[in-house]
C-alpha cells in the first residue's frame, strides 16, 4: 500500500475502490476516467504480473496488494478498497466500485450522488453499462445485451455501482469466499435490512470484455453456472428462480433432452431473436459444468480472460 491522497480528497463525499487483476492500458483508461470525475480513489491488485501496480501509483493512487497467500476472489479485493477508504477517510459516504475493464461514463457519478440524495433508503444505485467493442465477436454482443437491465427499483447492481456505506457497513460487505456472484449475494443481504437498490437510465461505465474466442464464452458461463448453484444454496429459500435455473440448467443438458433443443431455441428466438436463443440453449451445458464444479467443491477461480 502506497501514496497519499490529495489533501481535497480528505473531504470528498464519495471515494472509488478500483480492482484489477493484468488489466494493461485498461486499467490505466480506468483509472484516468475516475480521476477526472473524483479525488479519491484507491486500487486493489489480485496478482498481476504486467506493473499494474506501478501503474496506478504513477498516477498517485494508493495501492493495496493482495497477499497471494490467501485465495484471490473480486469480493475480497472489494472488501480491501472499501476497508482502506473507510479507515483513512471516516466520514466517508458513499463508496463506488468500478472493475478495471471498465471506463467511467462523463457524468454519471453526479447522476448517481443525485439519485442516492433523492432516497435515503437507497444502498445502491446503477446505471447502464456498454461494451466498448459489441461488435467485434458475437461474445461481446451477448455482454452488451446482458448489461442492459431495467430500470428502476432492481434487486441486484453489478460489480460497478454506488454504495452508500452505512448500508455496506451493516452487512459487512461482501462474502469474501465466493469466486462469482459476489453482487448478488450482498444486494439480497442488503435487501433483508430493508434498503433498496435502483437501476436509473443513464450511461454508467464502459467495459471491455475482449471476447473473441469460443472458449472464453464457454469459461464465462461455466463461471456462471457455478454462482448460480452456490446462490441457490445460500439463498434459495429466498428466491425460487434459482431453483428453477439450477434445474433448467441441469435438465437441458442431459443428452437425453438435447432432441428438444429446437424447441427451446425457438422459444428464446420468439422473445430474444436468434443471438440469444443460440447461446442460451448452448449455454446449458458450460453452466452445468459449472454447477458440477460446485457441487463437487471445486473452488477456485473461473477465468476467460
Amino acid at each position: 500500500m502506497s501514496a497519499t491522497p490529495h489533501p481535497a480528497a480528505r473531504s470528498a463525499p464519495v471515494g472509488f475502490v478500483i480492482i484489477g487483476r493484468n488489466e494493461g492500458h485498461r486499467l490505466a483508461t480506468c483509472i484516468d476516467s475516475v480521476l477526472r470525475e473524483a479525488q479519491l480513489a484507491v486500487y486493489v491488485d489480485s496478482g498481476s504480473a504486467d506493473g499494474s501496480c506501478d501503474l496506478a501509483r504513477a498516477r498517485g493512487l494508493a495501492v493495496v496488494d493482495l497477499d497471494p497467500a490467501r485465495p484471490f476472489t473480486a469480493a475480497r479485493a472489494r472488501n480491501a478498497g472499501a476497508a482502506w477508504l473507510m479507515e483513512n477517510h471516516p466520514d466517508l459516504q458513499y463508496i463506488h466500485f468500478i472493475d478495471g475493464d471498465c471506463e467511467l461514463v462523463p457524468d454519471w457519478l453526479d447522476a448517481a450522488l443525485a439519485a442516492m440524495r433523492a432516497e435515503a433508503d437507497l444502498a445502491s444505485v446503477c446505471g447502464r453499462r456498454r461494451e466498448r467493442s459489441p461488435d467485434a465477436s458475437p461474445y461481446n454482443q451477448l455482454c452488451d445485451r446482458e448489461w442492459d437491465t431495467p430500470v428502476g427499483i432492481a434487486s441486484t447492481c453489478g460489480g460497478d455501482a454506488l454504495f452508500r456505506v452505512a448500508s455496506f457497513k451493516q452487512v459487512d460487505g461482501f462474502s469474501e469466499d465466493l469466486i462469482a456472484g459476489e453482487e448478488p449475494d450482498l444486494c439480497h443481504r442488503i435487501r433483508l435490512n430493508g434498503w433498496r437498490i435502483r437501476r436509473i437510465d443513464h450511461g454508467m461505465t464502459i467495459h471491455d470484455a475482449a471476447m473473441t474466442q469460443f472458449h472464453q464464452w464457454w469459461q464465462r458461463s461455466r463461471r456462471s453456472g457455478y454462482a448460480t448453484a452456490e446462490a441457490y444454496s445460500r439463498r434459495g429459500a429466498h428466491e425460487p428462480l434459482l431453483g428453477r435455473q439450477v434445474a433448467s440448467n441441469t435438465l437441458w443438458a442431459l443428452p437425453v433432452f438435447w432432441p428438444l433443443w429446437p424447441l427451446l431455441w425457438l422459444r428464446v428466438y420468439l422473445k430474444q431473436g436468434p443471438l440469444q436463443a443460440s447461446f442460451i440453449t448452448l449455454g446449458k451445458l458450460p453452466h452445468l459444468q459449472g454447477q458440477i464444479d460446485f457441487w463437487r467443491r471445486r473452488r477456485r477461480l473461473i477465468e476467460y480472460k
